[in-house]
């Protein structure tokens, strides 16, 4: 008990001690960052803006966007801010905030692809009652939802993580506060904090991946069976860019959390984060907007509109 100290600050990982690197790591990650915060705001723009826009799915989508914004923004301005001033330090409740917000907005997002699988199924396979079944009541309900369970669950893993008591190094081998580091630096045995969070995640995790898996296997022998070709394109269209962006978040934080941290190097549970915590919001966008024509379209009719305007306003201040 005598050894122990009350923790009042964490120490994160730096990317280097040289200065060069630092900036480097800096200019890198704000690239990452702004087009991440451009791709994502772009969908938020084209979604609110266009009245064509205003369905189920691409109202899920721009939540979606929204809480890709907020699980980037949470981590990675930190990282940036820390290696521009030299420093590695962060408070315990911004520490704390840290887990909450990021567990918050990762869980938010994995509902939220559940309740978008739905969606494609019930618009595939039941056409006539999807106007009926994902009415605009229905659409807000599931999307609360899927922001209430995000804190809860955000909410029973930080408060999990945090109720330990911490002494000795505070040095967390990670660029943010990532709970696997932190259980780490507790005094006591976390191991069993650790294998039950695991396995809460794992069956999280894997009831999520079974309601979606199951209505896109239905979608697909669904839509084998149209006969145009057009109809198949279409369908196809809307299915494989969800379950790319699900397969790309289920895969990097299932490998991010299920691999031993004790036996990991710096540099790969660095690289790790990075791929989770960054690759998930700065792709989605492309995916779902790469062979989206409404979306493309939308886009090009706002810049339209905005140049236009621009224009208009330089003619007649040129008058």
């Amino acid at each position: 008990m005598s050894n122990r100290t009350t923790v009042t600050e964490f120490l994160l990982l730096g990317f280097s001690n040289v200065r060069e690197l630092q900036i480097l790591h800096f200019v890198v990650f704000l690239v990452l960052y702004l087009a991440s915060l451009v791709g994502n705001l772009l969908i938020v723009t084209a979604i609110a803006l266009d009245h064509h826009l205003h369905t189920p799915m691409y109202f899920f989508l721009m939540n979606l966007s929204i809480l890709d914004l907020g699980s980037i923004s949470v981590t990675i301005p930190k990282s940036m801010v820390n290696s521009l001033m030299n420093a590695t330090s962060i408070s315990y409740s911004g520490c704390v905030t840290q887990v909450f917000l990021f567990l918050f907005f990762a869980s938010a997002s994995f509902a939220l692809l559940t309740v978008m699988a739905y969606d494609r199924y019930v618009a595939i396979c039941q056409p006539l009652h999807y106007e009926i079944v994902m009415n605009r009541g229905a659409c807000v309900q599931m999307a609360a939802g899927a922001w209430i369970s995000g804190i809860l669950i955000s909410a029973l893993h930080t408060g999990n993580t945090f109720t330990i008591s911490f002494c000795g190094s505070n040095t967390v081998d990670q660029f943010f506060c990532e709970i696997p580091q932190i259980l780490k630096l507790a005094c006591s045995d976390s191991d069993l904090n650790e294998v039950g969070i695991i396995v809460f995640s794992l069956c999280l995790a894997f009831s999520c991946f079974v309601f979606i898996t199951v209505p896109h296997v239905q979608i697909f022998t669904i839509v084998l069976r149209i006969p145009s070709e057009q109809g198949r394109h279409k369908a196809f269209s809307t299915c494989l860019p969800h379950l790319t962006v699900v397969s790309l978040l289920l895969c990097t934080s299932s490998f991010a959390h299920l691999k031993p941290t004790s036996s990991s190097s710096s540099g790969l549970n660095f690289l790790v984060a990075v791929l989770y915590s960054m690759l998930p919001p700065m792709v989605n966008p492309i995916i779902y907007s790469m062979r989206n024509k409404e979306i493309n379209g939308a886009l090009s009719k706002w810049m339209c509109w905005r140049l236009f305007r621009k224009n208009k306003m330089s003619i007649c201040l040129l008058r």
